[in-house]
């Protein structure tokens, strides 16, 4: 009789529960709600929040961020990635570019877009975009670089017109390494919107995360974050994920 192993479903619900144990565990020893409440202790400032109204507005702004912000560093950085793995000039030229970007820390490009844009939309995305292009061109070259030559060859020979080289050689072989940049670029983008609205925007998780910091207010800040985490939970679960594994399947992976 063979064992048969738990679903992912379950997994991650069990993995969850113990997280959740650890905080009623720490919360009971910590004794102050104040410093950290019980989970359970979250339903009323969380209902009065969504009754309210003001929870999905900022959840919904910072979504609206998220979305931009990723959208045009994949955009961007998958583009540029590409030109630099396949083409050694572009490489050697924009690589110094690439160092200095992935070095600058994340907070002085906050900073520096909101002085020189203003501290207005344009800004806080333009910010968040460019501090993940940088590791999406990273993933994408190396991507890139690992692309099968006689898959290339065997186009060339064939002719295969360069769209449809693109869309049936270059792209299937490149996928695992744009979903790879996707699922990190998308856990690295939420945080860094939360920076951007905690120091210059009115509303958004962030902004409402540094309301709550200045009231010491412990269980607004948990309501709001956990409310994004669950949010981005879901994402990644929902679409990533499956997605990743469809874009697989040619593989045989």
């Amino acid at each position: 009789m063979t064992d048969r192993a738990p679903s992912p479903a379950a997994v991650r619900a069990l993995s969850l529960g113990a997280l959740l144990a650890l905080w009623v565990i720490a919360a009971t020893l910590t004794a102050d709600p104040t410093i950290l409440p019980q989970p359970w202790s979250l339903a009323r400032p969380f209902g009065r929040e969504v009754a309210s109204g003001a929870l999905p507005l900022h959840l919904g702004m910072t979504l609206t961020r998220v979305a931009w912000a990723f959208a045009l560093a994949m955009s961007i950085g998958t583009a540029l990635g590409l030109l630099m793995g396949r083409y050694p000039a572009v490489d050697r030229w924009l690589d110094p570019w690439l160092v200095v970007f992935l070095n600058l820390p994340a907070l002085v490009l906050i900073v520096l877009c909101y002085l020189w844009i203003g501290l207005n939309e344009t800004a806080a995305i333009a910010a968040v975009t460019l501090n993940k292009i940088p590791n999406v061109v990273t993933v994408i070259r190396e991507g890139a670089r690992a692309l099968d030559p006689g898959l290339a060859a065997m186009a060339q020979v064939f002719r295969v017109p360069p769209l449809a080289r693109l869309r049936h050689v270059t792209l299937p072989q490149l996928a695992p390494f744009v979903t790879a940049a996707a699922r990190s670029g998308i856990a690295v983008i939420w945080k860094i919107v939360l920076v951007v609205e905690f120091l210059g925007r009115s509303n958004g998780v962030g902004f409402m995360i540094h309301l709550n910091f200045q009231q010491f207010d412990v269980a607004g800040v948990l309501v709001y974050s956990l409310s994004f985490i669950v949010v981005m939970l879901l994402v990644e679960w929902t679409l990533l994920q499956p997605a990743e594994r469809r874009i697989r399947r040619w593989r045989g992976a």
